[in-house]
């Protein structure tokens, strides 16, 4: 009886060991498995970087933002790569020039920046009548601004110069105290049409004060001859043969003040004849004009300011050039 309960004690011992090792290899066999199954951190940060290689980062294109310098509005942006800039430089530039070009000059429905004086006039009371300023559009610095701008991009202000006309506003109401330049022409004051436009460009250029250095433009300052402005038909020359045309009679009055301001020598600008001779001037001492065409133009070169005065009484145009005491021994006559 001894040696059978002997007998089972064995039987259970070794039973015990034996699943005692069964449950650890099992364990093992788990944790095994687990480990394989398991991604590791190299992995996903390997994945993750040829991730990133496969989205390159955008680059935005250079932009050049032009500048009207006054408001700060922006007049054109341009991208210089998309107009050749780095691989057809001489293209690009060629593209730019032609752009400052029209801007300043304007085209066929757009008005230039480019503007010449408008003269100030003495008014009736002696105040001054503001006119405008010569402004003008330096297109060589804009087109110079805009490459060396291209290489990073930004902004480029428009190079525009402004002059206004150099006199004293205290001695604009003594100018008319000596005539300095005079000259008459004579023309038929019964003929309305002619008579009309002589007065209507007179009174124009009447009164109109000339800073030391300013431009004169007769066709600036007189404006458009034409019917909106009440000029009327009269006889014209024009290829050189006499025709009707609004504003016949006007190259007199622009006639008469070549010959008024010529005794000063001053500085001619734009000026031309007729194709035929007429009557009331020698000779070579006319001055045609056509608004949109042919101007007659002067710089007041004398060092002192200047007024213009033009008189229409019954059959007669005067011009006379005047200026003030002060100022008469210092003008400066050209050769």
């Amino acid at each position: 009886m001894g040696r059978f309960f002997k007998g089972v004690w064995i039987l259970i011992f070794v039973g015990c060991i034996g699943v005692s090792g069964c449950a650890q290899q099992t364990s093992t066999k788990d944790e095994t498995e687990t480990k394989v199954v398991e991604p590791t951190e190299d992995k996903i940060t390997k994945e993750e970087e040829e991730k990133e290689v496969q989205e390159p980062e955008v680059v935005e294109p250079i932009v050049v933002d032009i500048l009207e310098p006054t408001t700060q509005e922006v007049v054109r942006s341009l991208t210089p790569i998309e107009l050749g800039y780095g691989t057809e430089d001489a293209k690009y530039k060629a593209e730019l020039e032609k752009w400052a070009r029209e801007l300043a000059r304007g085209s066929e429905t757009t008005p230039g920046l480019d503007s010449r004086m408008i003269p100030d006039k003495l008014g009736p009371d002696g105040q001054v009548i503001k006119g405008s300023p010569l402004i003008i559009l330096e297109e060589t610095e804009l087109v110079d601004s805009i490459i060396k701008a291209s290489e990073k991009g930004g902004t480029v202000e428009l190079p525009l110069y402004v002059t206004a006309s150099s006199y004293e506003l205290n001695d604009a109401a003594r100018l008319d105290e000596v005539v300095v330049g005079k000259y008459t022409t004579y023309f038929n004051a019964g003929v309305a049409g002619r008579t009309k436009n002589i007065e209507l460009s007179a009174e124009a250029i009447n009164n109109v004060i000339l800073g030391v250095g300013d431009v004169f433009s007769f066709n600036t300052t007189v404006g458009p001859s034409d019917e909106a402005h009440g000029y009327q038909p009269a006889e014209e020359i024009v290829n050189k043969k006499l025709v009707m045309g609004i504003g016949g009679g006007i190259c007199q009055t622009s006639s008469t003040l070549f010959n008024a301001i010529d005794v000063l020598g001053v500085g001619y600008v734009e000026k031309h004849h007729h194709s035929l001779s007429v009557g009331y001037v020698p000779k070579g001492r006319d001055a045609t004009v056509s608004y949109g065409g042919k101007d007659f133009r002067f710089e007041n070169t004398t060092g002192v300011p200047l007024l213009l005065k033009a008189i229409v009484s019954k059959g007669s145009l005067t011009v006379e050039v005047r200026t003030s005491k002060d100022y008469q021994a210092q003008i400066k006559k050209g050769i």
